[in-house]
Formats: C-alpha cells, structure tokens, sequence
C-alpha cells in the first residue's frame, strides 16, 4: 500500500533488529515505519517461513511507548483515546454533548465547511466515523443472567465489549436473543469492562494488563462452558490473556485457562449447531457479501464459520468480493492516527463490497462496521451493514431486512 519496502513487514523486521542492537535509533523516522503497520496480521498468515510477526510488532509497541518521546499533539490525542475509549462510562460522558453537536445540526455546519480535516486531520478523522449516536448507548440492559428458551444446552458468558455496546448497542441485544433462542443461557457480569484490545495493540502493556486481570475477575465466579465474543479485534485479544499475563503470578494460569474457552459466538454456534427455526430475510432472494474482518481472519483464523452461518437463513445467496482478504483500514484506530492511509484502504473495501452486487453486507466487527460505514456514505449509496448475529436475530424473529432503518446519506 505505501510502497518503501521499509513498510514491509520484512522492513520493520529489519528494523527491529537494527533498534535493539543500537545500530539504528528510536527516532521518529523509525517509528513512523511502526506506526504505519495496520496490524492486520495478513502477512503472519502468508508467510511461508512461519515468521510470527504478529509477536515481534506487539513485543515493539510498549518498547517505543516507553522509550520515545512524541510530539505533544501526539500526546494529547493518545491520552484522549486510552483515557475514555477502554471505560465505558467515560466515553457515555463524551457522548453526551456529541448527541447534542448532531442534534443541533451543528455537525451538518461543521462538515460543511470542511475545515476541520486541514486544521486536525485525525480529529477529523473520529468526527467523520461518529455514527448516530443512539439513546441505548447510555443504557446497560441486561441482567446478569438472562435465561435460554426453551431446554438449556450450555451456559455461556457474554463479552459486551466496550466501543461496541454504545456505537451498536443492536449487536450485543442480537447476541442474547440469537444465543437465548438457541437454548443457551447467557451470563453477562455487570462489572465487566474493554477486553484490552485497544490498549494491546497499541503498546499500552500496563493498561493492557489491568484491563485483562479486571475482565478474568469479572468472570471469576460465573461457572460457564465457554466465554463468547462478538467483535473481532476483542476476540483475538481475549484468546491472548495467557500470553499477556503470562509473567504475572498470580494470574498466569488463570489467564492461560480464561484465554482457552474464549470463542467467537460465530465459532460457538457453527459449532454447537442452530436449534430454531430461521425465516427468510425478505420474500426474493436476498444476496449477501460478508467481509472478513482482520483479527478474525487471519488473527483468529474465522473463515468458514460465518458463511455457514448465514447460508442457513432461507433465501440467502452469499456471495465473495474480490481482494476479501484487503484490510478495510479500520484496524483499531489505525483509522484515527493514520488517516490517509485508511481512507484509501477504506474506499478500496467497500469497492470490492458493492463491485459484488450485494444488497446487505455481514460485518463482524465494530471498527469494520464503522469503516464502511462511513465510506459508503461518501459514496452516497444505501446499503445496510449488519452483523451476522443480527441477520441470525431477524431470521429467527421473522423480521424483514426491508424493515430495518436505512443508511444516513453522506453529508
């Protein structure tokens, strides 16, 4: 995509080297080839040496958060991110005056004038993704044990995630019903919080590490046969506690065994097998292209599970775009701290989506969702984004795709 074959991933490994054996310093030059990595773990799936990058760019992160000095806006704008993102009830704070700045039409002006990408590019770049934001963003609906219908066949622990439960709060209200319908109890502890994910890639290795011992506490006591996750940057995190703790005491072992009954509730349930009825999703035919989602594709190795999944539900005709396997540039917030890049990779993705013909797309993660979101609204063109839980929801409840709300046009 950059083109300097010090942006390869072969590049950064050299790189890498040169930084630990001082031939090269930690400057801002060489932590700019860093900073430019996706993280998207494609060539961790491609190499044919079995070199585990992944490991390498996530051993690199915390040394240059530790070890270099960014520039002041840099600061701000990391601190802004890792210190209301991870925490929900922060963020909700956050929300607050930015439903009133969309409300009051203030966001229409803003857009307008076009002058917040020259004067804050990664700003504008958050502003760009910011979704309506919904009243159920400030609300926790669940108990903490919500029942299966019907037999109960497992009793499982949901993962709400963090960014996800306020920009979609559909998902995780799809999970339950799909998870609940299909004779699974569902235990969601209150007191759970960010899985780490955000803080993991990124470097911050001690935030990383308290948010991953408060989630295994969350779930200490809850006695399930698997914990479930629905986002798919979550999801590999999660798989990782045992490597992320791996140091710590008193949490080792713990962690290693939390990390070994994490799924992804696609993975669960193309598994344990569907138990309810699924209707069509509308009376034609109805073509979908479901876009694979980095960290599950290549981070958890997900593939064929969604597809089996959604090629249950009657009527569906699945179909696959071309470079599946292209990053859609969201890639945490990749998004946010490196704008132009995103924004090609972006445009390129929901191509590749629409050149298929489809008329929904099946996403299963929540920066994806927004991604898309947000490129296909500059492209003015209205097509939903869903994840497979809620087509799996809407199946079962016999509700039509042509019943749910359109995309908002592009500004």
């Amino acid at each position: 995509m950059i083109g300097k074959e010090t942006d390869s991933p072969r590049g950064r490994i050299y790189l890498m080297d040169a930084v630990n054996t001082h031939e090269a310093p930690l400057s801002s030059a060489t932590v700019q080839h860093f900073d430019t990595c996706l993280g998207c773990l494609a060539c961790v799936t491609t190499c044919p040496s079995g070199v585990q990058y992944d490991q390498l760019i996530a051993a690199t992160r915390p040394q240059i958060e530790r070890n270099y000095q960014r520039s002041l806006p840099q600061r701000l704008l990391r601190q802004l991110i890792f210190s209301t993102f991870p925490y929900p009830d922060r963020m909700r704070q956050l929300l607050r005056p930015l439903a009133l700045y969309q409300k009051t039409g203030l966001q229409r002006l803003i857009r307008s004038l076009k002058i917040l990408p020259q004067i804050a590019p990664s700003l504008a770049a958050m502003e760009s993704m910011l979704p309506e934001i919904s009243p159920k963003a400030f609300q926790d609906p669940f108990p903490a044990v919500v029942p299966a219908k019907g037999e109960k066949r497992y009793r499982v622990g949901l993962i709400v995630g963090c960014v996800q439960r306020l920009f979609n709060p559909e998902v995780n209200e799809a999970t339950v019903r799909v998870l609940t319908a299909n004779g699974c109890e569902v235990v969601i502890p209150k007191s759970q919080g960010c899985c780490a994910a955000l803080s993991h890639h990124q470097g911050q290795e001690e935030q990383a590490k308290t948010l991953a011992r408060q989630m295994i506490d969350a779930f200490a006591e809850s006695n399930v046969d698997a914990f479930l996750v629905n986002a798919s940057g979550c999801g590999h995190t999660l798989k990782e506690y045992g490597h992320i703790l791996q140091h710590d005491p008193f949490y080792a072992d713990v962690a290693q065994d939390f990390a070994t009954k994490v799924k992804d509730v696609q993975e669960f349930l193309a598994t344990v097998g569907l138990t309810t009825p699924l209707s069509p999703l509308q009376n034609a035919p109805l073509t979908l292209v479901y876009q694979d989602a980095c960290h599950m594709l290549h981070g958890q190795r997900i593939s064929l599970q969604p597809r089996q999944l959604l090629r249950q539900i009657p009527g569906v005709q699945l179909r696959e775009p071309i470079d599946a396997a292209l990053c859609c540039g969201s890639a945490g917030i990749y998004n946010i701290l490196q704008p132009q890049v995103a924004e090609e990779l972006g445009r390129q993705k929901v191509t590749n989506l629409l050149n298929t013909g489809a008329e929904a797309i099946a996403s299963a993660n929540i920066g994806c969702f927004v991604q898309i979101q947000k490129h296909l609204a500059l492209k003015g063109v209205e097509c939903p984004v869903l994840h497979p839980m809620q087509l799996l929801d809407y199946s079962i409840r016999g509700i039509s795709l042509n019943e749910q709300p359109q995309l908002q046009q592009a500004p």
